[in-house]
């Protein structure tokens, strides 16, 4: 049995994917993974193999059809010319919004049609999930595909925890926190069972700390609460989103400064947070290595807002075993590491600098009360692990 699964994660400005090798009776198995970056303007594609060894670093011109049409068939291209590793026997997509979706599905016009009337809920990502999705259907319409939702890890919290106090009809309607995030949060539950297998079923605290940012309340490994709610806008300050606003400014700015929809949906996405703040720029590194006051306030705000909402989950899980952090500023940030659990001394939280400054896995002292933690994420695994459940029952020839 030879074969590869694809999993991809289309953005509004590249295309991120991975290749697994299949074998009988084991996990997917890395082969590689890369991009396809500035797909509209002039596409680059790199990738490496599971080593870190580059493999290819070539730019291409763009489609002039469709960038998610060039960007893709490139990516199938070039996988065709490495077909010593068996075929490409089906792709699993990331997702970020699946409405009320339970679990993984395999992707149909019935899917396509449904995930086609929740793009309002996510304007700036779906967009981009669907126009991969459809570039693979009209190049490969034989190659199965899945749909892996960021939103389902969080099907598991509270009617309580998923409501806004708005009118009934509302909530009936869709309108509800959904939450983000949940494929990386879904690695970081089943991977704590082998690095801090301690505190897999405790009540834990999960920062995914990124671009994108925020958190999760784990308990025995499930949702209980996160900070992303209807859209990515909410919770946590990020490189360029704003978090959580009092929807009274909303109003404020359309009505008395004359905003238009688009402009306050373009400032909210691409204006704030970070890069908001500090006037400089939205990557933690530059603001760290600035000495520019608003860089500090900046970086003071983030930390300050990661902290205030780690309180409030820790409320709502009754006590708190530990907090583990990943993704990119989580998991390469020591700094930011350091000023958070510092100010969550509270807590009973005691962090080892000399295991923080190394990167961990576990960068707290021994005996404290709550335990801290650094654990990469893995998103693309995920998906690689639910395509191929689906997958394998509609081609055992060649998945055993």
């Amino acid at each position: 049995m030879r074969g590869m699964i694809l999993t991809i994660n289309a953005g509004s400005s590249s295309v991120k994917f991975a290749a697994y090798q299949l074998a009988e009776g084991n996990e997917p198995a890395l082969l590689l993974k890369g991009q396809v970056d500035r797909i509209t303007t002039r596409p680059h594609l790199a990738a490496v193999d599971a080593d870190g060894e580059m493999l290819i670093d070539e730019a291409f011109e763009p489609s002039e059809a469709n960038p998610y049409e060039g960007a893709v068939a490139t990516i199938a291209k070039w996988l065709r010319a490495r077909r010593s590793r068996g075929p490409l026997v089906a792709v699993g997509h990331r997702v970020v919004h699946g409405g009320t979706e339970g679990a993984p599905v395999l992707i149909d016009d019935g899917i396509i049609e449904r995930l086609e009337q929740l793009v309002p809920l996510m304007p700036l990502h779906l967009p981009a999930n669907l126009s991969a999705i459809r570039a693979l259907r009209r190049q490969q319409p034989a190659i199965p595909q899945i749909a892996c939702f960021d939103t389902t890890f969080h099907r598991t919290r509270s009617e309580i925890a998923e409501r806004f106090a708005l009118p009934d009809s509302f909530y009936r309607q869709g309108i509800r926190r959904y939450g983000f995030h949940g494929l990386s949060y879904e690695y970081i539950a089943q991977k704590l069972r082998s690095v801090a297998s301690e505190i897999a079923d405790g009540k834990v605290i999960v920062a995914h700390l990124g671009s994108g940012a925020s958190l999760c309340a784990l308990k025995e490994g499930r949702s209980i609460d996160t900070t992303m709610s209807f859209s990515a806008l909410d919770g946590l300050p990020m490189a360029t989103r704003c978090g959580s606003l009092d929807p009274g400014v909303l109003i404020y700015l359309i009505r008395e400064r004359k905003m238009s929809i688009d402009a306050v949906e373009r400032m909210l996405y691409h204006e704030c947070g970070l890069r908001g703040l500090s006037g400089l720029s939205s990557d933690t590194r530059d603001l760290l290595a600035s000495t520019a006051p608003a860089s500090r306030l900046a970086l003071d705000y983030f930390v300050y807002h990661v902290c205030r909402h780690i309180g409030a989950l820790a409320a709502t899980l009754g006590g708190l075993d530990a907090i583990v952090f990943t993704a990119g500023i989580g998991e390469h940030s020591p700094e930011i590491r350091e000023r958070i659990c510092t100010q969550l001394a509270w807590l009973g939280l005691r962090l080892d600098f000399e295991a923080n400054r190394a990167g961990g896995p576990r960068i707290s002292a021994s005996g404290t009360a709550v335990s801290a933690w650094v654990v990469p994420t893995d998103e693309e695994l995920v998906i690689a692990r639910h395509t191929l459940s689906l997958v394998r029952p509609l081609t055992p020839s060649l998945l055993g």
